[in-house]
């Protein structure tokens, strides 16, 4: 009898425990909403925590403008862009330090994590005069049937070519730390057993060792996606016009007559959205990956 009660209370007390955490993580994503659809008389009156209506004049401005639009695809493709490129590189380079004795090997893994150990902000501006000063040629133009062509220009800022690269340099080192130890957890034995059979180097990675360790390469894609995604500093500093993400759109409604709180708040919540989709699609990887590797036979 006191065996049931303790299971009774002690599965009440978990229930309730996950209901408090649930509802501290959900209360600002609901008051993100309240704001985003109230008009600009109530929100500088006094603002409710209580559902009153939808507003929705913030969202159709919002959606009908192609400047927004833009923003959305261009964080779309940038995210995207960088999730695919890291996880593929990651997966190469943790392939190659787990199965091949390469000298200095830990300290390989040692200094590419450390652009990982300092703030964003302090790479900020040697990466700017790159981006301006020396990866940005106009290439060599030339006219064929009337049509012109340009060869080998490179223009890093203000393009998205130039984020993806730069997200890729800040997010491998760390996907390539989570991979480490899910890769280090794939017996060596499995390609050694596949070499007997026949296969090349190409065919144990691809058919073999990408499908085992695909937990741990959904992992690495999904916080990498998240980070390009949410990144502001240097979407705001390295571009202008044509590369502008949805975290820079944020900062054009602070202005020095006033900040449009209800617009703000908008963006935020579809912003939000596509995260919260992707993340729940995917989270069940999460745990997997994470754990993948930990507990070794």
């Amino acid at each position: 009898m006191t065996t049931t009660i303790r299971r009774i209370f002690g599965s009440s007390w978990a229930y309730l425990l996950w209901i408090a955490l649930t509802l501290i993580v959900m209360v600002p994503i609901y008051w993100l909403f309240l704001v985003a659809s109230r008009s600009p008389v109530e929100l500088f009156g006094s603002p409710s925590f209580a559902f009153t209506g939808i507003w929705p004049n913030n969202f159709i401005k919002l959606l009908s403008d192609p400047t927004f639009r833009g923003y959305l695809v261009n964080s779309v493709f940038v995210a995207t862009s960088n999730a695919i490129l890291v996880s593929i590189l990651a997966l190469f380079a943790t392939y190659a330090l787990s199965r091949w004795k390469l000298a200095g090997a830990d300290n390989i893994f040692f200094w590419t994590i450390t652009n990982r150990m300092g703030p964003p902000a302090a790479f900020l501006l040697p990466i700017y005069l790159l981006w301006t000063k020396y990866f940005q040629t106009d290439g060599i133009t030339f006219d064929v049937a009337g049509l012109r062509f340009n060869l080998f220009s490179v223009k890093l800022f203000d393009s998205v070519w130039g984020l993806i690269l730069l997200y890729c340099l800040f997010n491998l080192p760390f996907a390539i730390w989570l991979m480490k130890g899910i890769m280090d957890g794939i017996p060596i034995e499995i390609d050694e057993a596949a070499f007997v059979d026949g296969a090349n180097r190409w065919m144990v990675l691809w058919r073999i060792i990408t499908p085992l360790a695909a937990p741990g390469l959904a992992v690495t894609g999904i916080l990498s996606w998240v980070f390009a995604w949410n990144e502001y500093l240097f979407a705001a500093t390295l571009t202008s016009v044509d590369a502008r993400t949805i975290p820079t759109r944020l900062a054009e409604y602070v202005t020095t007559t006033g900040t449009n709180w209800g617009e703000m708040a908008a963006v935020a919540f579809i912003a939000l959205l596509p995260a919260l989709l992707f993340l729940a699609f995917v989270q069940r990887y999460i745990v997997i990956g994470l754990t993948f590797g930990a507990v070794k036979k």
